[in-house]
């Protein structure tokens, strides 16, 4: 399992490089934007300008141990991490994205489980709704899925 600390230093070192080396790379190979979360990281970048498999090429040789994999878009959509991200008509309408297996169910609230527990889904549900930048489309449907909910 590990010490109790073992996250926290992993998280200190892994901010250490991406602010000690990362911004670099993402300088010099002309990356627009980088966003994280967890271990889940977004690159923006034009494709004409940047080579993104040498980018990723460079960033796996930083740290020989951690070995970095992409996903590309596909059909202008790109998931990260509960979100899809797509690009129609030089607008970026966002989506929340499920994977397959994902089934919806919630604690049921007769069950066993402490209150914040059981709320936490309708929590993010609810946040989701009120915070990302929705298309009027994309929004109903997410509210019609959590109403069923």
């Amino acid at each position: 399992m590990g010490a109790p600390t073992s996250s926290t230093f992993s998280e200190i070192y892994l901010q250490y490089i991406k602010n000690t080396k990362i911004f670099d790379i993402l300088a010099k190979h002309h990356i627009i934007r980088y966003f994280q979360y967890v271990e889940d990281i977004l690159w923006v970048y034009i494709n004409n300008v940047t080579n993104i498999h040498n980018v990723l090429d460079i960033r796996n040789k930083l740290i020989p141990t951690m070995h970095f994999t992409m996903k590309e878009e596909v059909d202008n959509r790109i998931n990260f991490p509960d979100i899809t991200i797509s690009s129609v008509n030089n607008k970026i309408p966002f989506n929340i994205y499920r994977k397959p297996t994902t089934t919806d169910i919630i604690i049921p609230n007769d069950s066993c489980h402490p209150p914040e527990h059981k709320l936490a889904a309708i929590k993010y549900l609810t946040n989701c709704l009120s915070t990302y930048p929705w298309n009027e489309t994309n929004k109903r449907k997410e509210n019609d899925i959590t109403d069923i909910i």
